[in-house]
């Protein structure tokens, strides 16, 4: 029987994260990743005010895994799509950006360090809003991150980073099927971008949702090509 060679062992281990993720979706298991992935999703949204000229006022996680970015708007139509796309469109980026630090980076601590350390400049946004269980869920989270990048191998960063990389790409998938095509007028994104441009909200989440796809596509294509 031939050897399994390096490459093998790293697409068996991608495989068998997903496989755990899509079982245990709605469990414990992947309850605070869903989480993880909404403080994504809000940070985009504060960070793209932020870079338009606008201001970040807070930013509330809540146990629905939901959450809001409260931020001062700046004017101009083009600055108002940005922002209200930067949600899913950056929570899927940056997930797909944690998957790629982990196949193509040595030292994949100092990648959870980074995550901890942002982390923890998103909690200081949390804290604004006096919600315990955000605060507690964003601080917490960061404090694995740079403890864990401190004192657990980069064996462990590796396989953790894939697992959190892959469901952030998963779980924006999922979000954008349910909320802006299944359930469209519940106040979304989209909605809003349907509120500016006056483009149906199904529309603009069938466009990210495609583009969701093609980001997910091109991931895994070019962490193939490393593990060759």
């Amino acid at each position: 029987m031939s050897k399994i060679t390096a490459r093998q062992k790293q697409l068996l281990g991608i495989s068998a994260l997903l496989v755990i993720a899509i079982v245990f979706w709605n469990t414990f298991l992947i309850y605070p990743i869903k989480l993880f992935v909404v403080m994504l999703h809000e940070l985009s949204h504060g960070v793209m005010a932020e870079l338009f000229g606008g201001d970040i006022v807070n930013i509330q996680i809540d146990a629905r895994v939901g959450g809001y970015c409260r931020y001062t708007v700046p004017n101009g139509f083009f600055a108002r799509i940005m922002i209200a796309s930067a949600g899913y469109l950056g929570s899927l980026i940056l997930g797909a950006s944690i998957l790629l630090g982990a196949v193509y980076v040595e030292k994949d601590r100092y990648i959870s360090l980074v995550i901890g350390l942002v982390l923890l400049f998103l909690s200081w946004y949390v804290i604004k809003t006096g919600e315990l269980f955000g605060i507690i869920m964003t601080t917490g989270f960061a404090l694995f991150m740079i403890i864990s990048a401190c004192y657990l191998n980069d064996a462990f960063h590796d396989y953790f980073l894939k697992f959190i990389g892959l469901i952030s790409c998963l779980y924006v998938i999922i979000d954008i099927k349910d909320d802006l095509i299944l359930r469209s007028g519940v106040g979304s994104d989209a909605d809003t971008i349907a509120e500016i441009t006056g483009i149906p909200s199904v529309a603009i989440g069938v466009i990210w949702l495609l583009l969701a796809a093609a980001v997910i596509y091109f991931t895994i294509k070019i962490a193939y090509k490393r593990l060759r």
